[in-house]
């Protein structure tokens, strides 16, 4: 009988180590070795290749993947990039919550926030798109005809305004400008058109008469004398985040290896995007490294565009994402209540910065 006692607090003795080493294991520190012998001057590549599941649709904000997959940021690390497209938001954020995608891009919507709120689980970690001061790249038109009688914001009081969609971040921008302009929703006519390539036309043929658009469709209408730029949606949304990196929690949580790996190559794909469009170095290559990506295949029309401004560092104007988020809700386009504690996680990208060092503006 005493044997069999033996046997049985030997057994529960290996169990608890057991269980212990596990939970040790599932805890275990993320490895941020660094070591300028490593192939990628930094981190360390991963002792495996890894695949990673962007979901990606050629937009221009995607410019950090696309430079860090062609200049080999990504294959240093031992990542190997796979981009995945979307019919459309709704079917890709329970793919990323589930796992199925580990990255995304999310664009600032009622519809975003509320599938957060009822119960899918995304991570916010990065910056993928902000407007620039002075060169915007969403931001209002008007119609070549309306040059002399719209001067100033107050001058749209009257007009046929389009934006492509309600309880976004178009009509969020929006209805800034009619607060910076002294305006109400009464004051002028909205007219809803989804697709930004529509309004090109309704612009030139008068049946609108400004337009909330969006690059390179700016400058490809002020190529074709359709419209021109009216002042910048800075002047009166400075710091509005029009896009953002989302991160599948899994991702983010139980592959933090790959996750840190990934947001460093990410960031030296941004930075090189900035020191081509804000810097002016090496400006042709990265050129061509959006023209293959992207729907826009004129080099030329580049050098017109106003870019994408994505930031260096990754960081978010996260005070507008929640003022975002509290306006949408006031318009009770919003059922329950998103935890920003929960949502937003910037800690890989921050780890990314220190080990890489703060971008030199």
């Amino acid at each position: 009988m005493k044997k069999w006692w033996i046997v049985i607090i030997a057994s529960i003795v290996l169990l608890l180590g057991a269980c212990s080493s596990k939970d040790k294991d599932s805890t275990s520190k993320v490895n941020d070795e660094v070591s300028k012998d490593n192939p990628s001057g930094d981190l360390a590549p991963l002792d495996e290749k890894v695949k990673v599941v962007i979901a990606e649709d050629g937009s221009a904000s995607g410019a950090g993947f696309y430079i860090a997959k062609e200049k080999g940021y990504f294959e240093e690390y031992n990542i190997d990039v796979e981009f995945a497209v979307f019919s459309n938001s709704d079917e890709m954020l329970p793919a990323l919550a589930s796992g199925d995608v580990d990255i995304a891009g999310g664009v600032s919507t009622a519809s975003f926030f509320n599938a957060i709120a009822q119960g899918i689980d995304v991570k916010i970690i990065a910056d993928k798109g902000h407007n620039v001061p002075g060169k915007s790249y969403f931001t209002f038109v008007i119609g070549n005809q309306m040059v002399d009688e719209i001067k100033d914001y107050e001058d749209f009081k009257g007009k046929k305004i389009a934006i492509s969609s309600k309880n976004s971040i178009d009509e969020y921008i929006y209805l800034e400008m009619l607060k910076h302009a002294g305006l109400t929703s009464e004051d002028v006519e909205l007219v809803l058109l989804a697709d930004f390539g529509s309004m090109l036309g309704a612009i030139e043929n008068g049946s609108i008469d400004a337009a909330l658009q969006i690059e390179p469709l700016i400058a490809q209408g002020i190529e074709n004398e359709f419209h021109l730029r009216f002042g910048d949606a800075t002047d009166y949304a400075p710091e509005s985040q029009i896009a953002m990196v989302l991160g599948s929690p899994q991702f983010m949580s139980d592959e933090q290896d790959v996750s840190l790996r990934f947001m460093a190559a990410y960031l030296k794909g941004v930075r090189d995007y900035n020191d081509a469009f804000i810097k002016g170095e090496n400006k042709a290559e990265i050129i061509e490294i959006m023209i293959k990506h992207t729907s826009l295949k004129d080099s030329a029309l580049w050098e017109k565009v106003y870019v994408t401004g994505l930031d260096p560092d990754g960081k978010m104007f996260l005070d507008d994402v929640l003022k975002q988020y509290d306006a949408y809700k006031e318009n009770g386009a919003i059922s329950g209540e998103v935890d920003f504690d929960k949502a937003v996680d910037t800690s890989m990208t921050e780890k990314a910065v220190e080990i890489l060092g703060a971008y030199e503006k």
